[in-house]
């Protein structure tokens, strides 16, 4: 069974990037969800940073922030958008994270890629609220749409195509197996 797994980089990859986003997300739920106020901060920059892009497209809006991880923003005339812990992304960071550590490159690479793809997803997200604010006041019968399926489809779609980008532009087994190809010539 060891050897398999060695031989086998699909079956090493799958089990080691489970383990290591199910040690992660464990960790989440039950230590940093519980016991700190990091899920608050992300939910309270996502609104400071929404809040402020709204207001560079001239809408008038409101927050509604508190102690807990379910905070609103929401544009005048509409009844907002609640912003809570699902929405803070910080899952997603893990898992993208983990496809990238867990899959074979260098660790200076991997170091800054998981960096740039961690803030843009973050900018992406804040992008989606902005998006799902103006949907509450424009059309509030696509919101829950919009939220579940649209919305989803695009954030996992840009984590699928970073992790592709890292797969085909930076891993060392595309490396290797170019360096394999320029040796044969």
């Amino acid at each position: 069974m060891q050897a398999i797994f060695k031989q086998n980089k699909f079956l090493k990859f799958l089990v080691s990037s489970s383990l290591l986003y199910l040690i992660l997300y464990l960790f989440y739920q039950f230590y940093i969800k519980r016991y700190t106020f990091i899920d608050e901060g992300f939910i309270r920059i996502i609104i400071y940073s929404s809040d402020s892009i709204l207001h560079l497209f001239g809408y008038k809006t409101f927050t509604i922030l508190r102690d807990t991880d379910f905070q609103a923003l929401g544009i005048d005339g509409s009844l907002g958008v609640w912003v809570g812990g699902g929405c803070n992304a910080i899952t997603l960071f893990f898992l993208f994270a983990v496809f990238v550590f867990a899959y074979p490159g260098n660790q200076k690479n991997k170091f800054w890629f998981i960096l740039f793809g961690v803030v843009t997803i973050h900018i992406l997200n804040i992008l989606r609220v902005v998006a799902l604010a103006i949907i509450k006041l424009k059309k509030p019968e696509y919101l829950d749409f919009n939220h579940t399926y649209t919305f989803t489809f695009i954030i996992y779609g840009y984590i699928f195509f970073l992790w592709m980008w890292w797969v085909n532009r930076y891993s060392s087994l595309e490396n290797k197996t170019e360096s394999e190809a320029d040796a044969k010539k």
